[in-house]
């Protein structure tokens, strides 16, 4: 499993936590072993492009999930183990630590657990996890909080 984390702002993060939380998710959903996701931490304006571009909305938002192709239902029966050579490139995960830590404080949380839940959240997003309906969401939180006590942190 590959992590690309680019930072392009300045508040601090624990990049270590975040990388193994990636793996952590990665793992969970026994992705092949030469997977390669990105994470970019950026600017609350840079959130906004972002953000315009891919949905249309206006604004920064805490994170968004672009995957390179149809996202996978969270079962990669299609993807054979053992013995790839290929890359498999999941997509991007664009997380604004601005935005997030003000969030955090809204919700009465840690920083560091709001951004490893967005982390989560969004690697989630790209394997093919929905929180559309009340049953879908309620499975995706329950696979947070589990994959998030598995780094030590805490989903809200």
């Amino acid at each position: 499993m590959e992590v690309h984390l680019a930072d392009h702002q300045d508040l601090s993060v624990d990049e270590v936590t975040l990388r193994a939380l990636a793996k952590v998710v990665l793992d969970s959903e026994n992705l092949p072993s030469t997977t390669e996701v990105g994470i970019m931490l950026v600017t609350d304006e840079e959130m906004a492009e972002h953000n315009h571009r891919f949905l249309g909305e206006e604004g920064p938002t805490d994170v968004l999930a672009l995957p390179l192709g149809p996202p996978d239902t969270g079962h990669l029966e299609s993807h054979p183990p053992g013995g790839e050579t290929v890359p498999y490139a999941l997509g991007d995960v664009i997380i604004a630590p601005g935005y997030v830590r003000r969030q955090a404080r809204t919700h009465g949380v840690t920083y560091e657990d709001e951004i490893g839940l967005m982390v989560a959240h969004g690697l989630l997003h790209l394997i093919g996890y929905t929180h559309g309906s009340d049953l879908e969401a309620g499975k995706m939180e329950a696979k947070e909080r589990r994959l998030l006590a598995k780094v030590g942190l805490e989903r809200r």
